[in-house]
C-alpha cells in the first residue's frame, strides 16, 4: 500500500465513521422531534444535518479548483428553522457526503502538494480534508449528545461503547484481534 493509499484510506474510514455515527443518532429521533431544540439557543437535529451536509457540499464540490466557500452557498439559511421531512434532511446530507467521499477518493499523489482555498484562505490538500474531517467529528458528537437527550437513556442504542461496557468490549477486541 503507497502512503496516498493508506492516507486516503483512514481519512474515508474516519469520515464514514463519522457519518454512520451521525446517522445511527439521528435515526433514534423521532421524526416530530427532529426539528426541536433542546434549549433555547441551540440547534436541533435537523439543522445541524443541513449544516454539515451544506459544508461537506460547498467544500468538496470541484474541491481542488474553486474556493471551498461557494457562492451558491447560503451558509445563513441551513441555520434556519425548517419543517422538510427526515427523507428530504437525508437526501440533503447524503449529497453532502457523497460529494466529499468522491472527492477525497479521487485525490491523486500529485494532488496532495496542490493548495485549496476556504474562504479565501490557502490550505494543503490534507489540511483541508483534515479539517473537515475535524468539523464533522464536531457535529458528530453534538448530534449524539442531543439524540441522546432527545430519545433519552432508557431508550438509547448506543454506536460506541455503553456506560459499564469497557472491559466486555476489550475483551472482545482481544478475542477478535489477538493480545
Amino acid at each position: 500500500m503507497t502512503t496516498l493509499e493508506a492516507v486516503k484510506s483512514a481519512w474515508l474510514a474516519e469520515l464514514r465513521k463519522q457519518k454512520q455515527w451521525a446517522e445511527h443518532a439521528a435515526g433514534q429521533v423521532p421524526d416530530d422531534k427532529l426539528h426541536t431544540p433542546i434549549a433555547p439557543g441551540t440547534n436541533p437535529v435537523s439543522i445541524i444535518m443541513k449544516h454539515l451536509a451544506g459544508s461537506l457540499h460547498s467544500r468538496f464540490a470541484d474541491f481542488l479548483t474553486t474556493d471551498g466557500e461557494k457562492d451558491w452557498r447560503n451558509r445563513d439559511t441551513e441555520f434556519a428553522p425548517g419543517t422538510e421531512s427526515r427523507e428530504e434532511i437525508l437526501a440533503i446530507w447524503n449529497r453532502g457526503w457523497q460529494t466529499a467521499l468522491d472527492a477525497v477518493e479521487s485525490l491523486s499523489d500529485a494532488d496532495m502538494a496542490r493548495t485549496v482555498t476556504i474562504r479565501a484562505e490557502p490550505h494543503t490538500v490534507p489540511l483541508a480534508v483534515t479539517r473537515a474531517i475535524a468539523h464533522c467529528a464536531y457535529h458528530t458528537g453534538q448530534l449524539m449528545l442531543i439524540s441522546r437527550i432527545l430519545v433519552g437513556n432508557e431508550d438509547w442504542k448506543w454506536a460506541t461503547i455503553a456506560p459499564g461496557k469497557s472491559e466486555a468490549f476489550r475483551r472482545e477486541m482481544r478475542e477478535r484481534h489477538g493480545e
